[in-house]
């Protein structure tokens, strides 16, 4: 993946159905979140989405062709850069227990079966997207800790350095270096 996928907080939610009408469906009741819907109609399709993106989140139909949503999402589980990408499914299929069941021991977050409430849907699809930002945003700035934490070792190798080669240090230049590291260390905390 690209850098800039990898920070991209819009990174967009996949829609699986071999279902055109599912797929219009998914997409008039998620169009009012403003992030981009990706569509794949069959699990060969989605997998190969995904390999080409991140994503947020991907909902996911349980009977389709080929590659049905249990295999799909035991393919996206075992695959290092998907494996922490949430999965709703949604299903037609009358309310069976064990779908259910064999749908959260692929992974699933969640189960809805169709019709769904688009409101219930919409929610549940909005606290997904506000995890996946706050998940980028904590990478971020676990980045940028890293970066100052790494600009203060480097500082205090050379301090131990010049320490060396110099023999007793002089006080008052040792003062401003370590308060120098101090200002280094405080940045951006507040």
């Amino acid at each position: 993946m690209s850098a800039e996928a990898t920070t991209d907080e819009r990174a967009g939610i996949l829609l699986v159905d071999d279902m055109e009408d599912n797929l219009i469906a998914l997409e008039a009741v998620l169009g009012s979140l403003n992030e981009p819907l990706v569509r794949a109609r069959s699990g060969e399709e989605a997998m190969k989405a995904l390999l080409r993106r991140q994503f947020a989140l991907v909902l996911l139909d349980v009977r389709m062709p080929g590659m049905d949503g249990f295999e799909t999402a035991a393919n996206i589980k075992r695959l290092d850069q998907t494996k922490d990408v949430p999965i709703i499914f949604l299903t037609g299929a009358e309310d069976d227990s064990g779908y259910a069941f064999r749908g959260y021991a692929t992974g699933a977050a969640d189960y809805l079966t169709k019709p769904f409430d688009p409101w219930v849907l919409r929610a549940k699809v909005s606290v997904f997207l506000e995890l996946h930002r706050k998940n980028q945003q904590l990478e971020r700035l676990l980045a940028q800790d890293q970066a100052e934490c790494g600009e203060v070792a480097a500082r205090l190798a050379e301090l131990e350095a010049e320490l060396d080669a110099e023999g007793p240090p002089d006080r008052e230049a040792l003062r401003t270096r370590v308060q120098e590291l101090r200002q280094l260390l405080g940045r951006g905390r507040g």
